[in-house]
């Protein structure tokens, strides 16, 4: 799969605003019955977070990056070096960002449904994004979810009984930013809740290992991952015959 197209496209959110989203799709029919919703790290829907949504037409779905900051700073792209995101990011609220996710699950479903009746819609998010997978899968019916270092998502495990699709979560063991203990707390609560998740932690990697515009990038732990993400998605988005 090497055809794809991918596009701007404005959404209409239920608080009265718009927001931009980055979509990307295969060129021809291939897998037209899934999704992936693709979620940004605090410097935006950048060239990384583009990037990953290609990524994903290539392999068949389509994928969507919602510009989560659209109130605060639409179409925010900011590279590795600057970290003004972090304050577009504390001006997020719960109920904002619930109504984001949900526009962007709606303008997924309507574009699936043109083709199949049985839509099929999965999360995969960085850091922040991680932590948005986590909520999107609490919040909206998905078949799968994401989260490669995810941060603040054991400050949000009360959404830990809501998780609807099976989850696989990466964690860098020589992360600063999430503690051992967090991740600990996480899979105890998913574990509590008997909900289905597989960890994967990469012990000699670094928060942000996936990214390689960024200076902890690992080329060989962001190809494994890659696969896994592949399969796993194969495993929870395709029909088989």
């Amino acid at each position: 799969m090497s055809s794809i197209m991918h596009e701007w496209m404005t959404v209409p959110v239920s608080d009265g605003t718009s927001m931009e989203v980055y979509v990307a799709r295969p060129a021809d029919d291939h897998n037209k019955h899934a999704a992936v919703l693709v979620f940004q790290e605090i410097w935006g829907v950048n060239s990384h977070i583009r990037e990953v949504c290609d990524r994903f037409a290539r392999l068949g779905y389509t994928a969507a990056a919602p510009d989560i900051f659209h109130r605060e700073a639409e179409r925010f792209d900011a590279p590795y070096t600057d970290f003004s995101g972090r304050d577009h990011a504390m001006k997020l609220n719960a109920q904002g960002v619930s109504a984001d996710l949900t526009a962007t699950h709606a303008m997924l479903r309507e574009m699936l449904e043109a083709s199949t009746n049985n839509p099929r819609i999965a999360a995969c998010g960085f850091c922040m994004g991680g932590r948005l997978a986590f909520i999107a899968n609490a919040q909206l019916p998905l078949d799968a979810a994401i989260s490669f270092y995810g941060g603040g998502i054991a400050g949000q495990l009360d959404f830990a009984a809501q998780q609807h699709g099976p989850l696989l979560l990466f964690w860098a063991g020589k992360d600063g930013f999430i503690s051992k203990d967090d991740r600990r707390r996480t899979a105890d609560a998913l574990e509590a809740a008997g909900k289905r998740f597989t960890e994967v932690n990469v012990s000699h990697a670094d928060h942000g290992f996936f990214c390689d515009q960024r200076k902890s990038y690992d080329a060989e732990a962001a190809r494994e991952a890659w696969g896994m993400v592949a399969a796993f998605l194969d495993s929870n988005l395709v029909e088989k015959t």
